[in-house]
């Protein structure tokens, strides 16, 4: 589950650091002075919707990851569960 974050993560991280440079870069084309914290904050505006459709199999992997997760900690409590009310299944 790291492993897909943590790519996931990078992805959107690398969209936001691409847009930023290209309204830095179009700024600079036509000779306006746009600041960083304002090209940043356009971009990450820019990158979220766009993000969803871009890393879509990125984002249903982190998904199917977090389900797996969720399922195995609800089974082993569902268990210790079993066994606090003397239930032992084995």
């Amino acid at each position: 589950m790291a492993r897909s974050f943590a790519l996931y993560t990078l992805a959107r991280l690398g969209l936001v650091a691409v847009i930023t440079a290209v309204i830095l870069g179009v700024g600079a084309l036509v000779h306006l002075a746009v600041p960083l914290l304002v090209a940043m904050l356009f971009a990450l505006l820019i990158a979220m919707p766009l993000s969803l459709v871009l890393f879509k199999k990125l984002r249903s992997q982190v998904n199917r990851d977090i389900a797996a997760v969720d399922a195995k900690r609800r089974q082993e409590r569902e268990q210790l569960m079993s066994r606090l009310q003397g239930k032992d299944e084995r």
